[in-house]
């Protein structure tokens, strides 16, 4: 809990300060109090007292932990807090970690807080009296919701921050000043590991109201295609009028994730939701066409796929997560479209059991429904509700049908069968059956049927 490591702190910080030192609550943590939102992760810099001096304090308060000894930071076992020394940081190479860090307990809160990356994020405050310090305005900054680099020689040494930009942006509903948005379009982002930048996006589609900022900020930057390049191709593709009033397909596609970053808390797997949202109509500019006067983009769900694997491919080795976001986009299209047909219960049931997720599945179609808003900003008309209301009606008939008693291989043993290769055939039979709402004993019989039909042809 907050408390109990914000407790921790002043016990370090009224130990360090019988030693001659002084210790900061930094980063997020001052910003967010500022904000008035929460924020458990606790950060403090020590300043004044020596590294060997800290390192008995913090041996006599519990077990210490040397979590980064060559970055000066270190912590406590059972707590949530990071324990950090004023330090300077030095570019010696190309990469994200190519940096030279030396350790410097005296260099001043000034001085230290000059490395950090934006104003916001630069505050400190004194975790004895209370007292802020604010050497570069990030008081005003936060006042009036701005997104400002510290000091433009220190910020370009470190690309990453280019998408803290887009990303607190995104989560705050800040605007990047425009001297750091032209200091990060100057930055070069290929030396980024690929999960670091997924960190960022993680951060924006979990935690902000509006993830899509986070994507326009990078547009701005001229930086969206470096690792988002299937996103930036969207930019310019057009759609048929008549069903996207609102435009493009990226401005579709940013709509749609706004409106699934509305539904987030009812999804099963949001940070899939969200990646589906933005990875669902990536074909569509590699199927576009114009027939008549009026454009398609037929095929696009399946499409897409490759497309987002490729997306995803650069961020992320979470297997269960591509395939999610990969079942998703070759599905989004088929529950709206299922409506709109008349479907019997019979394609709503094989839908529903090819989804990963068909809870998540029928958030994202109703996020592709409604991110289609005009330039007015009036969502297009056509209520959801009744849709929305069969779909979770066929969804519940699913699920009823898949917690009725259903035929296995132990069935087929029992009936004299010996486990072989056709077991794999004859129960998916089954499994038809049983999506079909047939009972256990029918799809048995089936399935038996089949197995003697398959031995006849063997034999």
């Amino acid at each position: 809990m907050t408390d109990k490591n914000v407790e921790m702190a002043r016990r370090v910080a009224r130990a360090v300060e019988q030693s001659g030192g002084r210790t900061y609550y930094v980063g997020g943590f001052v910003r967010d109090r500022l904000l008035g939102k929460e924020n458990k992760d606790v950060d403090i810099e020590v300043h004044g007292v020596s590294v060997p001096t800290l390192e008995t304090i913090l041996d006599g308060l519990g077990e210490r932990l040397a979590m980064g000894a060559s970055f000066g930071v270190m912590g406590l076992r059972h707590y949530d807090l990071d324990i950090a020394m004023p330090r300077s940081e030095r570019a010696i190479g190309g990469g994200h970690r190519d940096f030279e860090v030396v350790v410097d307990p005296f260099i001043g809160q000034r001085s230290a807080a000059r490395r950090r990356d934006f104003t916001i994020n630069a505050l400190m405050e004194d975790v004895l009296t209370g007292e802020v310090l604010d050497f570069f305005g990030g008081k005003d900054d936060l006042m009036h919701g701005r997104i400002r680099h510290v000091d433009p020689t220190t910020f370009v040494e470190d690309p990453l921050r280019v998408l803290r930009a887009a990303q607190f942006a995104a989560r705050f509903g800040f605007e990047v000043d425009s001297k750091t948005r032209s200091l990060c379009a100057t930055m070069d982002l290929t030396t980024l590991p690929g999960e670091r930048v997924f960190g960022e996006l993680e951060k924006a589609l979990l935690k902000a109201s509006r993830p899509s900022a986070f994507f326009e900020e990078l547009r701005l930057m001229d930086q969206l295609g470096v690792w988002f390049a299937e996103v930036e191709a969207l930019v310019g593709v057009p759609q048929n009028a008549a069903y996207h009033p609102e435009g493009d397909v990226w401005t579709h596609t940013l709509q749609v994730l706004d409106r699934a970053a509305e539904q987030r808390e009812e999804a099963c797997y949001p940070l899939g939701l969200l990646l589906s949202s933005v990875c669902h109509d990536l074909g569509k500019a590699a199927v576009l066409q114009e027939v008549d006067g009026t454009i398609h983009a037929y095929g696009h769900e399946k499409e897409g796929v490759p497309l987002a694997r490729r997306l995803l491919g650069r961020l992320t080795r979470e297997q269960k997560l591509v395939s999610y976001v990969l079942n998703m986009v070759e599905l989004h299209m088929r529950p709206n479209q299922l409506v709109a047909n008349g479907s019997r219960a019979k394609s709503y049931m094989r839908l529903f059991d090819a989804s990963k997720c068909p809870e998540d599945l029928l958030l994202l179609a109703k996020a592709d429904h409604e991110g289609r808003v005009s330039a007015d900003g009036l969502a297009v008309p056509e209520a959801y509700a009744s849709i929305e209301e069969h779909l979770q009606r066929m969804l519940a008939e699913y699920h009823r049908r898949m917690a009725q008693p259903y035929a296995t291989g132990k069935d087929l043993v029992q009936a004299g069968f010996a486990p072989g290769p056709a077991f794999g055939e004859v129960l998916d039979h089954a499994h038809k059956l049983r999506l079909a709402g047939r009972p256990k004993e029918e799809q048995i019989a089936a399935a038996v049927a089949l197995l003697r039909k398959i031995e006849r042809s063997e034999s």
